[in-house]
């Protein structure tokens, strides 16, 4: 890669990043304590989750996400725990963030067969930079591998970082709401001031099962969802919907708002198109989507590439149909 080019790149990366943009997954739903710890127990008992993400593989040094999620739900406490770590990367610097939370929530049966969960999340979070990875503008000038540089020798910073949020529920939809960054914790790599802005996300959805003549055991569904996020002054809505005839589903994503706002003329806030397929084997469900860009950046991004894999325990002691009727019935993948 070209060092002038190294440098502008990284130089927008570090704007992007002092902007407070989290990481973000098209495939939410099979991630779902990313999204709100109001989550966390809305599973039939335990349940583990893995996803990777790599977004615009064509730029070089791009961003690409891990998580990991594991929660579960405790009958007697009426009250769901979980365990969230995030990693990403970004940049040719190797810029760095690693995230792990606790979540609980608690479980409030309002009346049959509709609940409502508050709940609350903190986290501790490391964020650095491989500073020699960088080349800086006296050096190019100079041919030097040192100048700049030798401002930058920090190690990182870390920090506290709580988050909360609120999920209501029937069998067939749900709405809930989060707030992450609540502290607005400080997270600037040189010693200044950089706080985070608090994140906001507004999220919901419809299961509608479909008639059939004949009778399926686990039966045909549609699943239509959206996730509105804001932070600061940046916002995107992803919305679609799933088909599900187990063991198979596929589902289409748009991410964006177009029609009501623009962030500038002539840059109206278009992200993606995402296509997505599952699978499921036994307890495991596997999910893969592709992001295709739809913005000014669509010939030079490669789109982005989402893989998951979520693992849940049922109680087999339990009775099924106690289990399923406390279970959010929002999409897998």
């Amino acid at each position: 890669m070209n060092k002038r080019y190294a440098i502008l790149f990284f130089a927008a990366l570090t704007f992007v990043a002092s902007r407070a943009q989290d990481p973000q997954f098209s495939q939410f739903y099979a991630v779902p304590t990313y999204i709100s710890p109001a989550f966390a127990g809305t599973s039939l008992q335990s349940r583990f989750g893995l996803a990777y993400r790599n977004q615009w593989p064509s730029i070089p040094g791009a961003f690409v996400t891990y998580n990991f999620a594991f929660d579960h739900y405790m009958k007697n406490l009426n009250s769901g725990i979980g365990i969230l770590a995030t990693h990403d990367k970004a940049g040719s610097g190797g810029m760095r963030y690693t995230s792990i939370a606790a979540q609980y929530a608690y479980e409030i049966e309002l009346k049959r067969k509709t609940f409502i969960r508050p709940a609350l999340q903190v986290g501790y979070v490391s964020h650095a930079v491989d500073y020699t990875k960088l080349v800086f503008g006296d050096q190019l000038l100079n041919g030097s591998d040192v100048g700049s540089l030798d401002a930058y020798q920090g190690e990182g910073v870390s920090y506290m970082d709580i988050g909360a949020g609120i999920l209501y529920f029937t069998p067939d939809y749900w709405l809930g709401a989060s707030v992450h960054h609540l502290n607005e914790p400080n997270q600037s790599l040189l010693g200044a001031e950089a706080s985070i802005p608090r994140k906001l996300s507004v999220h919901g959805g419809y299961r509608h099962r479909i008639k059939t003549p004949l009778i399926r055991e686990k039966g045909q569904f549609v699943v239509a969802a959206f996730n509105y996020r804001a932070q600061e002054k940046f916002d995107q809505m992803d919305i679609g919907a799933y088909y599900e005839v187990n063991p198979f589903s596929i589902g289409l994503w748009y991410r964006g708002i177009p029609m009501f706002k623009a962030y500038k003329p002539g840059y109206g806030n278009n992200d993606a198109v995402a296509v997505s397929f599952g699978y499921q084997v036994n307890d495991l469900r596997i999910g893969y989507s592709y992001d295709l860009t739809s913005s000014k950046l669509i010939s030079s991004t490669g789109g982005a590439h989402e893989i998951t894999l979520v693992y849940e325990i049922a109680d087999r002691r339990r009775k099924k149909s106690v289990v399923k009727r406390r279970v959010v019935p929002c999409a897998k993948f």
